[in-house]
């Protein structure tokens, strides 16, 4: 038996070094990477044996995992096309299949440009790596000797390599009874775990579960092998052939849930991109979907082989209550697998993915709207997101959002909305509160509620940033119905039996009123100034224009404690009898203390009436006895 040693071709400690410590981000995987190689060399061998019959194997296709513990050893085996001794020079022998220096000088500087923060060079790095076939080479990362024995079909003499991945490698004749290779991982010490059949069964159905040829686990002194995967990829039947709990089966299967999916979307792409989705909507809440790392859990495989279930590119934050798979033969199954970020063609499933999740939303909301309200009330505070975060789909998830109505408690659509809004009115009115209860008790809805005008009450924190980006929907711009000097005059209001003849003075004989609050209260408001929407309260505070809506001040804070907002405009209600009695008062310039209480705590009030509380309780709860001591006592 004559033996070979022979040189790699490339600087193979260096590569190996950037292989085991830069390119993979965990070592498990070198069991997806061998149990990939083995079959393709399976489907290779199919393939030619369709034009030729000899190389047709006997024994049905198969890989098979065998672990011998007292030699330390794991052996990936399969029945696939084989190797001969020149394929193992060409294939196993040369790491870097061209250019090797100008590999290693390319990789180690977009490392380096990697860890100053260059984006550009980090992205081109892993571009570069997948010109290069070095995926068997993960071996390394658990083995210190790897040997391949291989019989190529249609060849009668075996071969077999060596190496231990620094000095080289050898080839020598071997003895194997029929086609195909078997690798022999020489597992280092602290390795020992990948002999064990529960961790190895766990990474089979991890990585490969869906392979179209099956994985067995062949214990020692046993015939009979047992099956790791299931060897079936249900996204690749037909959808005629699917039933619904098969489905559901598969969608608790991948982890989404023990619910029933609330869609179910199935479809193969084919074209300039060829790709198979599986996408299920739950119908209740992922238990993380409020994690703050805000990941998708969409996997992605490479021809069945899963890559992984964390690409942001595919399904963004805001859709990360989506579960599934996508499989696409388009893309390199090499070691760049580990980095997809930004790669074109999956940018490009991702695009196509989410507009197809938002057309079928949009479907199911026209022909269901009760049932698409109960999606909503689980997942629209997260669909909400992306009005803020993705303005390619900003027009597109408008019009799928729903709102609490001020006017009927319900949710309501924005088109909805502006069908209904009364001749004259111009603008969508909206309330930002903690909760809609709140928002309910507001005195800035009064004005509105007079006019028979609907206000969209916003109660999610995420509310405040996307009405930061967005002014309009269909021409009408967003108002908030608590910043700014709102008029409603022009909107005749609603008849009643209630209504009595209390004009307000003019603003010529209040002027010595809004003086004189201003005066008491100082800074701590930036204005006073007559409202022209109360009707039943006699104060409120609002926002400047461009100030801060309250919820936002809340929001603020809760992430740091020293903000302090800035003033608001007090305005006062000229129709009711508290601001028309301390008018008399002033304008009588007579008992100037109780004109001071009363002005003070009318602010008070108009904090109170935001949920926000008096900045002195002490200070408060005297002005309080003082002002009902003498209601008392009058």
């Amino acid at each position: 038996m004559t033996s070979k040693t022979h040189a790699f071709e490339a600087d193979t400690g260096k590569i190996l070094d950037i292989v085991i410590n830069s390119l993979y981000s965990n070592k498990e995987i070198f069991l997806r990477e061998l149990i990939s190689n083995a079959s393709d060399a399976i489907d290779k061998r199919r393939y030619m044996a369709a034009t030729d019959q000899s190389l047709q194997s006997d024994e049905p296709a198969a890989i098979k995992l065998i672990a011998d513990s007292k030699a330390k050893t794991l052996t990936i085996q399969d029945n696939g096309i084989g190797l001969s001794s020149d394929d193992m020079a060409s294939s196993l022998g040369t790491i870097a299949r061209s250019g090797s220096k100008a590999f290693l000088e390319q990789v180690e500087q977009a490392t380096a440009d990697q860890e100053k923060g260059k984006k550009k060079s980090k992205e081109s790095a892993f571009s570069l790596i997948g010109q290069f076939g070095v995926g068997f080479y993960s071996a390394f990362m658990v083995a210190d000797k790897v040997e391949v024995i291989s019989l190529k079909a249609g060849e009668t003499t075996a071969h077999k390599w060596t190496s231990d991945g620094r000095s080289g490698y050898q080839v020598e004749e071997s003895e194997r009874a029929t086609a195909g290779t078997d690798i022999i991982l020489h597992l280092k010490k602290d390795e020992k775990d990948y002999l064990d059949e529960t961790r190895l069964s766990y990474l089979v159905r991890k990585y490969s579960d869906h392979l179209s040829y099956p994985v067995f686990w062949q214990p020692p002194k046993v015939d009979e092998p047992r099956q790791l995967n299931s060897g079936s990829a249900i996204w690749t039947r037909q959808k005629s052939e699917i039933k619904d709990e098969d489905y559901t089966a598969f969608y608790r299967q991948i982890g989404a849930g023990y619910d029933e999916p609330f869609m179910t979307l199935h479809n193969r792409t084919e074209g300039v991109l060829n790709y198979t989705s599986l996408l299920f909507i739950p119908t209740a809440r992922p238990f993380d979907l409020f994690n703050p790392d805000r990941k998708s859990r969409m996997q992605l495989y490479i021809n069945r082989v899963f890559i992984t279930e964390e690409c942001e590119d595919i399904v963004p934050p805001w859709l990360r209550f989506v579960r599934g798979v996508i499989d696409t033969p388009d893309l390199d199954l090499n070691v760049s697998r580990e980095m997809l970020q930004h790669n074109p063609a999956v940018v490009k499933i991702g695009k196509a993915v989410v507009k197809r999740i938002l057309t079928e939303l949009q479907k199911k909301k026209d022909k269901d709207a009760d049932a698409y309200a109960q999606f909503w009330a689980e997942f629209g505070i997260v669909l909400k997101e992306g009005l803020y975060e993705d303005q390619d789909n900003r027009d597109k998830l408008l019009k799928l959002s729903l709102f609490t109505s001020a006017k009927t408690g319900q949710l309501i659509s924005l088109s909805d909305y502006i069908a209904a809004m009364p001749e004259k009115q111009e603008k969508i009115y909206t309330l930002s509160a903690e909760t809609a209860e709140q928002a309910q008790t507001s005195p800035h809805l009064e004005g509105f509620r007079a006019r028979d005008i609907d206000v969209l009450l916003m109660t999610d924190p995420v509310d405040e940033f996307w009405m930061q980006a967005i002014n309009e929907f269909e021409g009408k711009a967003f108002a908030s119905a608590s910043r700014g000097a709102i008029d409603l005059d022009e909107i005749a209001t609603k008849p009643s039996s209630d209504d009595v003849d209390t004009a307000p003075a003019d603003d010529a004989e209040l002027a010595p009123l809004l003086a004189k609050v201003k005066t008491i209260l100082g800074d701590t408001v930036k204005d006073v100034r007559l409202s022209k929407t109360l009707t039943d309260s006699p104060v409120c505070l609002v926002a400047d224009e461009d100030g801060m809506d309250i919820q936002m001040e809340r929001l603020m804070k809760a992430h740091n404690k020293d903000f302090s907002g800035s003033p608001r405009i007090l305005e006062l209600n000229p129709s009711h009898n508290l601001i028309t009695g301390l008018k008399d008062k002033i304008k009588a310039d007579k008992d100037p203390d109780l004109v001071h209480d009363a002005a003070t705590m009318l602010f008070d009030q108009a904090l109170i009436l935001e949920g926000r509380t008096p900045v002195n309780l002490n200070e408060f709860a005297n002005r309080m006895t003082r002002l009902m001591q003498r209601g008392i006592s009058a």
